[in-house]
């Protein structure tokens, strides 16, 4: 249903998320766990498109995949 390979996302010149891969199946139960910082937000907005308005913000690498189809690209 969702699947998420080796994405990066950058806040300008930081590095945020560095290779993220998970993979959801309809009916899973998910939750995603870590300490401040550790990038789950930035993971819930990759995924959700919020940083494709700013250029420097977009998945430089990887792919998101909801129910088959490509969301990453514009």
């Amino acid at each position: 249903m969702l699947k998420v390979k080796n994405i990066e996302t950058w806040y300008d010149l930081i590095r945020a998320l560095h290779g993220i891969s998970f993979e959801i199946k309809q009916g899973d139960i998910v939750a995603l766990l870590g300490s401040n910082g550790a990038g789950k937000t930035t993971t819930l907005k990759t995924i959700m498109r919020l940083f494709y308005d700013a250029k420097e913000e977009q998945p430089e690498k990887g792919s998101i995949e909801f129910m088959g189809e490509r969301i990453d690209r514009k």
